[in-house]
């Protein structure tokens, strides 16, 4: 654009319009071997900034702060709501007391192997209001969940059958001890971070863990002994922004985020997708053994827990019931049979 300079007769051009910086921290309490936290710095952030950068109106300034820098595992989402992180990742799986309703999939256990169908139901349960509202009450907006995929048993042992369980301690995040009720063994809270040391160390004697990130924790060295139980699919956590933060970005920078968490979402599925297989190959080449779960004790496993939902509901309220039936309902949508009907019974 330019301008008639006052009674010169030329032209003079006006400076252009100054580019905003936006300075943004994303923190996450795992370390980038995992591939929710590789794919907030190789998919979503490049992603945001890649859409900006189409008008330069405003550029993003990034710090990153993972593996537990900033936020611990079961801190991210204080951290966030506290404002010493803006946004990152919130494993609700740790989070079952305050973020009860979003860890519906983790009572609701053999499930869909398929983290591509667990996803796509999460993602309807998260439109709707009593979801969202559980999100507001922390001060947090939701962008992306990410699922993990089908859940099995790294042990020390050998298991071919339930009673191979009795008086072993199985290490999990919280919600998915309740899968071993009945079965002998005994729950002990724990996470990704700390199985292989509480493993190596006797705290335990194995740990519930999915096969894409048991290679990369390397439990193969301690726990040699995976049992495909196919305890289904779940969704653990997802990329949030603390509302704050959020309300006060301009309308582009908003819309740069929700393509960055679509993005995120569906790359990390598809390398999900591509990596289970590899991680099997990797863990049998490592010197570890995979064996699956004979149906008849597959079915034992299923059939001799108590409804992990009854208590969930006493928890979580009234609003759990109308969320257990949308999750449920909705897979059911995509042809799949649950081996147990939890919310009918």
């Amino acid at each position: 654009m330019a301008v008639l300079a006052a009674g010169l007769g030329f032209s003079v051009p006006l400076p252009a319009a100054a580019q905003e910086s936006i300075k943004m921290t994303m923190a996450a309490g795992h370390p980038p071997i995992f591939l929710w936290v590789k794919h907030l710095r190789e998919t979503f952030i490049p992603t945001v900034d890649a859409e900006l950068a189409r008008t330069g109106k405003y550029k993003m300034q990034w710090t990153e702060a993972y593996g537990g820098t900033l936020a611990k595992i079961g801190s991210e989402l204080e951290t966030m709501q506290q404002g010493i992180s803006d946004m990152g990742l919130v494993a609700t799986v740790f989070q079952s007391s305050k973020m009860p309703l979003n860890n519906v999939t983790y009572f609701v256990p053999y499930g869909p192997a398929d983290a591509n169908v667990v996803t796509k139901a999460i993602e309807y349960v998260q439109g709707l209001p009593e979801l969202t509202a559980e999100w507001n009450k922390h001060n947090l907006v939701y962008l992306a969940g990410f699922c993990i995929d089908n859940y099995g048993i790294a042990t020390t042992f050998p298991i071919s059958k339930v009673d191979d369980l009795k008086g072993k301690k199985i290490g999990g995040a919280g919600p998915n001890l309740a899968w071993f009720k009945n079965t002998g063994a005994v729950g002990v809270q724990g996470s990704l971070n700390t199985f292989y040391n509480d493993i190596k160390t006797g705290v335990y004697d194995g740990a519930i863990a999915f096969m894409t990130s048991a290679v990369p924790a390397k439990l193969f060295e301690v726990a040699p002994n995976f049992t495909a139980a196919d305890m289904g699919a779940m969704y653990a956590g997802a990329v949030a922004i603390n509302k704050g933060r959020w309300d006060k970005l301009p309308d582009e920078v908003k819309a740069a985020f929700r393509r960055g968490a679509n993005a995120y979402k569906g790359t990390y599925l598809v390398e999900q997708s591509a990596r289970i297989e590899a991680s099997q190959a990797a863990w049998l080449k490592a010197g570890g053994k995979i064996v699956k779960l004979p149906p008849a004790e597959q079915a034992k496993m299923i059939r001799v827990i108590p409804n992990p939902t009854r208590d969930w509901i006493k928890q979580a309220g009234a609003p759990a019931k109308k969320v257990l039936s949308a999750y449920m309902d909705s897979v059911r949508a995509t042809g799949y049979k649950f081996a147990r009907d939890f919310d009918k019974e």
